[in-house]
């Protein structure tokens, strides 16, 4: 049985960011996932290549779109290697601060509530779209500056006085940060290597964002966390389907997948081990799972608090652009580019708030509905594109919806298309279950949030007035069905287990290290398009699994930040400034001694931490000069590369024997693969003397590996083996590129470090009779 020390289920925006974190802490990480890899060109285009794009295997089908059809509602969601990110429309919204609601009632009975709070991911929101890299639409430059769509969407909120603004989009419009936007230019390296070996080119506006971007152009996450995973040694395994999950004797999970080879259709069935478990399979993924595999003690809460994200899809036809002379070309730009909300009345406004953004689609299929305006002649390659759209919609080639999908977007009315896309608060009153033979079933209707739809459809048709356009709602709102690509709920977020599945850091109640971390987790609609937030609370589940740093009842209260200022939490202080490095290092144990300096025989073992101190004048003021210690040992007799879940460093401190000596000192806990909680305690000697010793001294750490996780004013009890690491000079040399300051005076807390740094050297190895030059 093969077993690490995390399995990842799904590669979306959760899963995707949690690969990274835990694979650069150090974790064995595996990350499964159902599809595919996509790399830029190889996304389906073709008639033949779309009409496999679908995820079925049970038809032998491997492709990218899955589609659901529920009760009440259609959805659309992703199948391969980044999950969503493939298929998005690229907005990466932060949820607003108020619509993080607590005990909101709602229609028919119980509450809406977070856990979480806009300060809590406030943090982790901006780590996000630094990683991945986001940017509103570039309109201050040609040619995007003429996008009609854009204009078109800006024009109408500034007659109807809503706000309109261009929300950030995870594309890259330049070849690097801060680059001029230019289209079809080659992007610079990031400083990871792409998992995909292809080069990446920048935006060239063909709308196809959401059928998978054969440009690259999509800062998607296999383009960016994924591979940056790849990078740190997470091993990503694709057409590999779970199917459940267990509990695994002495702690742990034990996951049940299959293994799809596309080429014969054969199935191989295996299971993995790990001490921490993640679900990212998606809302309805992570559902099915968890409901399907029946874990002793999970909430009555699983299944519930489902919602579509009050998405709505509507279109808007003979729109004309800005001079009103020709029709409206919703093309040559992404799908999305610009945005209107409607605030909330928790925010000033009334009812439950949203977003409204212009819709687009690729370049072909604008060709194939104009084709349709020449009387009495349809294509049959637009035939047959028709009639997969149809399925894409419906999910079943056997649909009664055709006339009037066909009615709607035949003769002339697809000239000036501009499809509006809605998404907001709608009510999370949906339930998430499986039938009789184990399908997953969705009871959900628009009945409860008819409210919130009748303003989102209100303002539109409002928008379709003033650019005297025609409204018309689609197809499926007839049937009080709508199209969701934004699925939510199912394992929602809680207080305890009689409100949710998973706690405000998403580690599930009763079973710990299982954590939920995709839509799956969120109690309520986002309001925004939900990308960054998912992101966000991955990225916040993942400090908490690594570092064990945030008050482990905040979600229990709402949220709550580290203490202010504390050495233990590894942040800034509010008005310091913090400074970091990387230290490596590499050596040999030798189990049973109690003497470092036995000699280099006996296994290898090494370590690589972040050396964090949170105010560096605070740090340099304090005689102990304590900082945080986080990363990880690799020690193939404690089971390979293992986290430290708690480290402590001091810089020259002095000796306790009184010699006058000075000393580096490390106390690292882990815990064996065994679960035995193990400490590291590591020192380097300051020795008066010749300075020709600064080297090694300075880059040779003695250690002794204890039982247990004494603290430093306990007694260690005899150790369990003892060894010598070393810097070698390549990696001093990395080292020294690794410092970063956090804070108002970043440079000069560096100088004011390097400055201590050097003082303290030639306190200990400067000549004590050096006499000045007259």
């Amino acid at each position: 049985m093969e077993n690490v020390d995390a399995v990842i289920v799904g590669s979306g925006f959760g899963g995707s960011v949690a690969a990274y974190r835990l694979a650069d802490a150090g974790l064995a990480t595996v990350v499964l996932e159902r599809g595919r890899s996509y790399a830029p060109g190889q996304f389906p285009r073709s008639p033949a290549e779309v009409g496999k794009a679908f995820w079925d295997p049970s038809e032998n089908l491997y492709g990218l779109f899955d589609v659901w059809s529920f009760k009440g509602c259609d959805s659309v969601v992703s199948s391969g290697l980044g999950g969503g990110s493939l298929i998005y429309a690229n907005v990466m919204l932060r949820k607003d601060e108020k619509w993080f609601v607590h005990e909101q009632a709602l229609p028919e009975g119980g509450y809406e509530h977070w856990p979480v709070t806009r300060a809590d991911l406030e943090p982790h929101y901006e780590a996000a779209e630094r990683m991945i890299g986001v940017r509103p639409y570039p309109t201050e430059h040609e040619p995007y500056s003429r996008t009609g769509k854009t204009q078109a969407l800006q024009d109408a909120a500034a007659q109807l006085g809503l706000e309109w603004f261009r929300p950030p989009l995870a594309i890259s419009f330049g070849t690097h940060t801060g680059a001029v936007p230019r289209p079809r230019e080659p992007l610079a390296e990031p400083p990871y290597p792409n998992l995909h070996g292809v080069l990446r080119t920048t935006c060239r506006l063909c709308g196809e964002c959401d059928i998978g971007c054969n440009d690259g152009s999509k800062n998607s996450m296999d383009h960016t966390y994924l591979s940056a995973a790849a990078h740190r040694g997470a091993d990503l395994r694709t057409l590999t389907e779970v199917k459940g999950v267990r509990l695994r004797d002495g702690g742990g999970y034990l996951v049940d997948y299959v293994r799809h080879d596309p080429e014969t259709g054969r199935r191989e069935a295996g299971s993995i081990g790990c001490a921490k478990l993640v679900m990212a399979a998606g809302t309805y993924g992570t559902a099915r799972i968890l409901l399907g595999s029946r874990l002793p003690g999970m909430s009555r809460a699983l299944g519930t608090r489902f919602s579509g994200n009050g998405d709505l899809l509507t279109f808007l036809f003979n729109t004309k652009d800005r001079d009103r002379l020709r029709p409206l070309d919703p093309g040559g730009a992404p799908v999305i580019t610009s945005a209107i909300r409607l605030p909330d009345e928790l925010d000033g406004g009334w009812g439950r708030g949203g977003y409204i953004e212009d819709g687009g689609y690729p370049a072909f299929v604008d060709w194939t509905l104009r084709g349709l305006d020449v009387p009495g002649s349809v294509s049959r390659a637009a035939e047959f594109l028709w009639e997969r759209f149809l399925q894409f919609l419906s999910g079943s080639s056997d649909t009664n919806l055709s006339a009037e999908l066909a009615e709607l977007t035949g003769g002339s009315r697809s000239v000036g298309t501009l499809p509006l896309l809605g998404m907001g608060r709608d009510i999370p009153d949906g339930v998430l279950a499986l039938d009789g033979e184990g399908r997953l079933t969705a009871d959900w209707t628009v009945r409860t949030s008819r409210a919130y739809f009748d303003r989102l459809r209100t303002t539109m048709q409002r928008i379709a007035d003033v650019l005297d356009a025609d409204y018309e709602d689609n197809p499926l709102w007839l049937r009080e069905r709508v199209i969701s690509v934004h699925p939510l709920g199912g394992a929602p977020m809680g207080r305890h287990p009689g409100e949710g599945v998973c706690d405000g850091f998403g580690e599930v109640f009763g079973l710990p290290g299982l954590y939920v971390a995709d839509g799956a987790a969120l109690p309520g609609p986002v309001g925004a398009n939900p990308a960054l937030t998912i992101a966000a609370l991955s990225e916040r589940m993942c400090r908490q699994m690594i570092h064990g740093d945030l008050d482990p009842g905040a979600g229990a209260a709402g949220g709550s930040a580290p203490t202010e200022g504390a050495v233990d939490g590894g942040g800034r202080a509010e008005d310091g400034t913090s400074l970091s490095f990387t230290e490596e290092m590499r050596g040999r144990y030798v189990a049973g001694a109690s003497d470092p300096f036995a000699g280099e025989q006996g296994e290898r073992l090494a370590f690589r931490l972040t050396i964090t101190i949170d105010d560096v004048d605070r740090f340099l003021a304090e005689p102990e000069r304590r900082a945080v210690a986080e990363g990880w040992i690799d020690w193939p007799g404690g089971g390979g590369r293992r986290r430290v879940e708690r480290g402590r460093f001091h810089l020259f401190v002095p000796d306790d024997d009184g010699s006058g000596r000075k000393e580096m000192r490390y106390r690292l806990h882990f815990t064996d693969v065994r679960g035995e909680p193990r400490t590291l305690v590591g020192w380097k000697h300051l020795c008066e003397g010749s300075p020709t010793h600064v080297w090694s001294d300075t880059t040779t750490l003695y250690y002794r590996i204890h039982a247990g996780h004494p603290e430093e004013d306990e007694a260690e009890g005899p150790a369990l083996g003892s060894g010598t690491l070393h810097i070698r000079l390549a990696e001093f040399l990395e080292q020294l590129t690794t410092f970063r300051t956090e804070g108002p005076d970043g440079l000069t807390a560096l100088h004011r470090f390097g400055r201590f740094f050097l003082g303290e050297l030639w306190d200990v190895y400067g000549p004590d009779d050096c006499q000045p030059v007259s």
